[in-house]
């Protein structure tokens, strides 16, 4: 079966009567000549990787290697009890950071679905799970509805920073977890697909300006921000607000915006925020 879009994933869904996930293992598992439960194993695998990140960096602060950032996921996690935002988005956004102090700690995590985007997904996938009482086994399958999201953008569009801007890496990501958590939570696949519409039509245009060209600022705080914005797209998906542009359409928008973007913007921390007063500051501090 060679599908290239999300609405050809969806429509194969509804004609079966099955959830996303379901048809993406059977294609995966025929692709890759492997069983749908060694698939799964190996996802189940990936998730506890995420689980021990997310774990890590909120029962410590956790410093990068540069030094220049470090603890946030922590601070935000132990800042929970006089905080204004509800408990589910603020421990997703924690995690997410967390992850991402693990990450440039180099520490161990998955690239999901890259190293700059890599908390998003496992922060609001293990809060809302949390929330609603559903295992690590329902996490791991929507993880598959995740990936596949992620591989129609990867073929239509982009994942990398360096050719799209950040709306590739933290973008995708947002719209790979609200597509989760939509299929978590109950949704039908049509509204996955409205969920990665509006996850990632909100973050169009979003820069890749790394200070230093480190994966850091401000990375770290927009994996936080990139996890409250998944969990609001999945919960206007499943209120049954629609995406006026179908998902198909936003992602070769996003590739062709990412097209247009000066190479300055694009992970080459020659703009943006990198080049502000106290981002060349850092880098001169750093490396001279």
């Amino acid at each position: 079966m060679n599908i290239r879009t999300l609405d050809e994933i969806i429509t194969e869904a509804e004609a079966q009567k099955v959830s996303i996930s379901t048809i993406i293992k059977i294609i995966e598992s025929k692709e890759l000549e492997t069983s749908v439960e060694n698939l799964t194993k190996k996802m189940k695998e990936y998730f506890q990787v995420m689980k021990e990140s997310a774990q890590k960096g909120i029962e410590r602060p956790i410093s990068s290697l540069s030094g220049i950032t470090g603890g946030e996921g922590y601070r935000l996690w132990k800042a929970s009890e006089n905080a204004i935002s509800d408990n589910v988005t603020l421990k997703a956004a924690a995690r997410a950071m967390a992850v991402s102090n693990v990450n440039a700690s180099m520490g161990r995590i998955v690239a999901s679905p890259t190293a700059g985007s890599c908390g998003i997904i496992p922060g609001v996938l293990i809060s809302v799970a949390e929330k609603l009482g559903k295992s690590d086994d329902q996490i791991t399958d929507v993880l598959f509805t995740a990936g596949a999201v992620g591989k129609i953008i990867a073929m239509n569009a982009t994942l990398a920073g360096a050719e799209g801007g950040c709306q590739a890496e933290c973008g995708s990501a947002v719209a790979m977890a609200a597509a989760a958590t939509v299929e978590l939570s109950g949704g039908t696949p049509r509204q996955v697909g409205h969920a990665v519409a509006i996850a990632l039509k909100s973050l169009m245009g979003l820069v890749c300006d790394p200070v230093a060209g480190l994966v850091e600022v401000p990375c770290i705080k927009r994996n936080g921000m990139g996890a409250v914005q998944a969990i609001m797209a999945a919960d206007m998906a499943l209120a049954g607000i629609e995406s006026i542009i179908p998902a198909d359409e936003v992602i070769k928008a996003m590739g062709e915006v990412g097209r247009m973007m000066p190479e300055q913007l694009r992970e080459t921390a020659t703009g943006g925020l990198a080049t502000t007063p106290t981002g060349k500051r850092i880098k001169r501090e750093l490396f001279g």
